[in-house]
């Protein structure tokens, strides 16, 4: 059930466009930067900041994406012999030396980004990860901080964040529910 309207689509717009300034003020520039979007909306976002950031930067950033499906360590099985479904990597470029910016729709727990910074580890040694997040909802379970931020939206361990975004959903939005 849904309890709050959180985001609609001219605030996810506005968040995009000032994490990607926030990226580049940081990095001082994209040089040496590689956008990772975490599947499924991860992913998109990564995407939507990619295009922000070309426009801003007048030249593309480098991207790629990461299901991190098997690297979960709460990965449970409906039935033990069934498979879990695997997506592919796709990062073409070399992640040694670079700064990785991690991007996620909603930071909970923590543990989609340990395990999103360990399938990045196994390709190789970045010069620093750091992590984006449209929403920040709290109730960490690992010490991880996000560096860019679109909003912070205090919840109970009772509710729900949902993120929409248009490509996946139809439409843009974030929503708070009741579980």
């Amino acid at each position: 059930m849904e309890k709050a309207n959180i985001l609609d689509e001219q605030a996810i717009a506005r968040a995009v466009t000032r994490i990607a300034h926030e990226i580049i003020e940081r990095n001082r520039g994209i040089d040496e930067c590689i956008l990772v979007g975490i599947k499924t909306r991860g992913a998109v976002l990564a995407k939507r900041l990619a295009d922000k950031i070309a426009q801003i930067e007048g030249r593309p950033i480098l991207t790629g994406e990461l299901d991190i499906t098997l690297y979960r360590d709460d990965l449970q099985l409906k039935h033990e012999s069934q498979e879990p479904e695997v997506h592919q990597v796709d990062i073409q470029h070399d992640v040694n030396n670079k700064k990785v910016i991690l991007v996620d729709d909603v930071l909970y727990t923590g543990r989609t980004v340990r395990a999103a910074m360990d399938a990045v580890m196994d390709l190789g040694r970045p010069a620093a990860i750091q992590l984006a997040v449209l929403v920040d909802r709290g109730h960490r379970e690992l010490p991880i901080r996000p560096d860019f931020v679109g909003k912070n939206i205090p919840t109970s361990s009772e509710e729900r964040v949902v993120v929409n975004v248009n490509e996946e959903d139809g439409k843009d939005g974030v929503t708070i529910h009741i579980k």
